[in-house]
């Protein structure tokens, strides 16, 4: 009898690992999967808003504009291009403009507002960075590592929107995000 009920209490100890095992590998490829989807959302967004801060960058710096109008221009221009990044394949896909930008509002601002603080922030406090001209490696090193940290301090934001079903999980079974 307690060979019997130590017989069952090692099916029931490898069974019960087993389904651990299992929940585990489980949770595993799903904060795999959530990294990565926060991961992708993370460039979207960057990809525009980087768009966005170049031309901004460029335009102010070509018009002799101060840091302040410079960096208004960049974080307007950011914002278009984050945003029409994602209304473009949600129209494509026959969405109304309402629910489409309606989307494109919900899925993208905290992570565009994450970028453009972090991003405006760096440049602003880089000595001489925003007079810096165009030709120079100071203007560009500072916008590339600002991007850089701006897109890193946005992942985290990306990853506990996702996770709560907000973010870009609005618009991904609309688009390939």
């Amino acid at each position: 009898m307690k060979q019997q009920s130590r017989e069952k209490h090692g099916r029931e100890e490898s069974h019960d690992h087993h389904i651990h095992h299992g929940t585990h590998g489980t949770h595993h490829h799903e904060r795999v999967s959530l990294n990565r989807t926060a991961l992708m959302a993370t460039v979207h967004c960057l990809t525009g808003c980087t768009i966005g801060e170049i031309l901004g960058m460029v335009i102010g710096t070509v018009l002799g504009w101060g840091s302040w109008p410079t960096v208004a221009l960049a974080v307007v221009l950011a914002f278009f291009f984050g945003y029409t990044m994602t209304l473009w394949p949600l129209r494509q896909a026959g969405m109304a403009w309402g629910t489409a930008l309606g989307l494109a509002f919900a899925s993208d601002t905290l992570s565009m507002t994450t970028m453009e603080i972090v991003d405006n922030a760096i440049m602003v406090a880089i000595p001489g960075a925003m007079d810096a001209g165009l030709g120079t490696v100071l203007f560009w090193g500072s916008l590339i590592v600002s991007l850089i940290v701006a897109g890193i301090a946005a992942f985290p934001v990306n990853r506990w929107l996702i996770a709560r079903g907000k973010g870009h999980a609005l618009v991904h079974a609309h688009h390939g995000c």
